[in-house]
């Protein structure tokens, strides 16, 4: 009797695929005007990822925009690899995830390459306001959230980019890993380190 090991059969059955954006990316191959879904499934979460890095509306929209259309573009040459990073954690958990490549992280990849090229043609002011942060929070909890993120605008970039990911766009440990090219390993340290550093930050200004 064949005995599966993580969802993979011992038998040498193909691995279940990951990607979950198949379809969508198959049909916007097939017509370009289909790529609106992956557009709209996707606007909300890229433009948080630019508002919280660059800390400015406009810049985050012309970021947003800017991702969208070299993804459309480059579309039909994106590869998706999630079969390969399966079987490799079968094998190893501590695997490296650079190569993963879903939809999703090939977006954000693109995205985190946007942002980093309007860093450098415009610097921005390193921490958001208060009234940019309580756009993005739900009023009840605007006191807490904005010095948390606040607290988090000031730690060092590859931790903030971690949090930002983790908790703004609710991305898991590998697709965190796969967006800045790290293993899973090193994700989890940096989200630790980053969650220690904002929770010393705020105890010492309530101190």
């Amino acid at each position: 009797m064949t005995r599966a090991v993580l969802g993979r059969a011992e038998d040498g059955a193909r691995p279940a695929r990951l990607d979950r954006d198949r379809a969508l990316v198959e049909a916007a191959r097939r017509d370009p005007s289909h790529f609106d879904a992956l557009y709209r499934k996707y606007l909300a979460q890229v433009y948080s990822y630019a508002f919280y890095e660059l800390h400015d509306h406009h810049a985050a929209e012309d970021a947003t925009e800017r991702t969208f259309m070299q993804a459309l573009a480059g579309l039909p040459r994106f590869e998706e690899r999630v079969d390969e990073f399966i079987a490799s954690r079968v094998v190893m958990d501590t695997a490296d995830t650079a190569d993963i490549s879903t939809f999703r992280v090939w977006l954000f990849r693109i995205a985190r390459n946007v942002v980093a090229n309007e860093r450098r043609r415009d610097r921005r002011r390193p921490v958001s306001s208060l009234d940019e942060v309580a756009e993005l929070t739900a009023p009840g909890d605007f006191v807490d959230a904005a010095a948390a993120w606040e607290a988090v605008a000031r730690l060092p970039e590859d931790r903030r980019r971690a949090v930002t990911l983790r908790f703004v766009d609710e991305m898991s440990t590998a697709e965190i890993a796969a967006v800045l090219g790290r293993s899973e390993g090193a994700v989890r340290v940096l989200l630790h380190r980053a969650l220690r550093s904002v929770a010393d930050d705020l105890r010492g200004r309530l101190s």
